[in-house]
């Protein structure tokens, strides 16, 4: 996103954590599907998202073509946070479409954590997407879009088995119907950070050879931590091609202390 979105995005966030600030349980979730089903909307509808997202018309318009879409249909939470949305300014009319899913996420998340679910629900994702990353026919199946959206959606509820927390599984269908226009695998992996970001921490993708004792783990956790100046969720995949060593990815942050890198490096040196 361009400054003026992030901009936007971030005040649409302020509005929704003032909105469901008093809210029980069974609001929440409503604005969370509610507010799921407006972004699938303005997903397919481009003559609707350009008219929200035109700054260039009065604020006044475009909160009463809010109203007159919205107001007898959803609950007053979600359309006080579209009308919201429709005055801010966006860069492009596809970031209001991403500020509306996030919220519905955000939303999700909020669920989880009153729930004292929310540690469970990052963890489930980050294994579901590891499953799936395993599985390349599994992934291909998730990812094809030439399949209806509900059945990709019963395929993965089929494999949760629902042993998985209920916001665990809404955020896996939304990765599925492709979160922020992206493939599952992508999406999903934005689910993670996005609940990480809510317990206030970071992600660490960590691939090493042989699977980590929990001691070392909380010894990298707390070494990124220094790094970093906030706590760190570490998630570990095994992947043996590495060799030894481990590679470290910290948002764009990349650090590569595998063997299989020091090989490759040293065939380089040799070919010179």
């Amino acid at each position: 996103m361009r400054a003026a979105s992030r901009g936007a995005l971030a005040q649409s966030r302020e509005l929704l954590e003032r909105l469901l600030a008093d809210a029980d349980d069974a609001t929440v979730n409503i604005f969370a599907d509610q507010l799921g089903a407006v972004a699938d909307l303005l997903t397919s509808q481009i003559s609707l998202r350009r008219a929200l997202a035109d700054s260039s018309k009065p604020d006044e318009a475009r909160t009463g073509l809010v109203d007159d879409l919205f107001g007898s249909r959803l609950t007053a939470a979600v359309v006080e946070l579209m009308r919201g949305l429709a005055t801010s300014k966006w860069s492009t009319p596809h970031d209001l479409i991403d500020a509306a899913e996030v919220a519905s996420v955000e939303a999700t998340l909020i669920s989880a954590e009153r729930a004292g679910r929310l540690a469970d629900v990052e963890d489930e994702l980050f294994r579901f997407a590891r499953i799936a990353e395993a599985n390349s026919r599994l992934t291909v199946e998730l990812e094809d879009v030439t399949r209806p959206v509900a059945k990709r959606i019963e395929l993965a509820e089929s494999l949760l088995g629902g042993k998985v927390a209920e916001q665990t599984a809404a955020l896996v269908a939304r990765a599925v119907a492709g979160f922020g226009g992206r493939p599952f695998t992508t999406g999903i992996e934005r689910l993670v950070e996005l609940a990480a970001e809510r317990r206030d921490r970071s992600v660490a993708r960590v691939r090493v050879a042989t699977a980590m004792s929990e001691e070392q783990e909380s010894r990298l956790a707390e070494a990124l931590r220094r790094i970093y100046g906030r706590e760190i969720s570490v998630r570990v995949e095994v992947d043996a091609s590495i060799l030894g060593g481990a590679v470290v990815r910290v948002g764009d942050d990349l650090y590569d202390g595998s063997i299989l890198r020091r090989i490759l490096e040293a065939r380089g040196q040799l070919a010179r």
